[in-house]
């Protein structure tokens, strides 16, 4: 439990950081390339789940570890970093005065614009894309949507994980972390 509270919150932590940082800073035209610079944000901060579980296989495990012992404490630091970039980016919301989805939608909007999309194809994704603004306004829709953009990625991870470090060979426990 330990192991899934301390890393899962190092993770969440990073996460909303940088993730505040760059939205704070975000050129909504571009917002394609900054999506992807979020996903890996979100895959770099996750390998955390990696370090815990090797740490985990070999200081308190003896060096050995099994599939679902590893993927259970890689879904939970996952859970863990879910949960604080959730809390996060509430916080964010409730105290930066920026309308998230207003600037996301004319950003949306902008993009295809100079991508060169049909009036009618722009027309239409911004009615969507309001009608989507309207929904996120609840945090019963905006929360869960919120750790649905972060969990999937946490749990690839705790699966390569879990899958790589069942191996005992792969990376073994040297003689000073059993004792530190």
């Amino acid at each position: 439990m330990k192991y899934m509270l301390a890393y899962g919150l190092v993770s969440g932590s990073i996460i909303i950081a940088v993730m505040t940082i760059g939205i704070a800073t975000a050129d909504w035209g571009s917002f394609y390339g900054s999506e992807w610079f979020g996903y890996l944000v979100m895959l770099l901060a996750l390998s955390v789940i990696f370090v815990a579980v090797k740490r985990y296989r070999d200081r308190e495990c003896g060096g050995v570890i099994r599939f679902g012992r590893a993927l259970g404490l890689g879904v939970g630091i996952a859970a863990v970093a879910g949960l604080a970039y959730v809390i996060g980016w509430e916080i964010y919301l409730a105290t930066s005065g920026r309308d998230f989805m207003a600037e996301y939608v004319e950003g949306m909007v902008r993009g295809m614009e100079t991508a060169g999309a049909s009036a009618g194809a722009i027309a239409e994704k911004a009615a969507e894309m309001r009608r989507m603004a309207e929904l996120y306004r609840n945090p019963l829709f905006r929360v869960p949507i919120t750790f649905v953009e972060i969990f999937p990625v946490g749990l690839l991870v705790a699966l390569v994980s879990a899958a790589l470090l069942r191996n005992p060979r792969l990376l073994p426990a040297s003689r000073h972390s059993s004792s530190a």
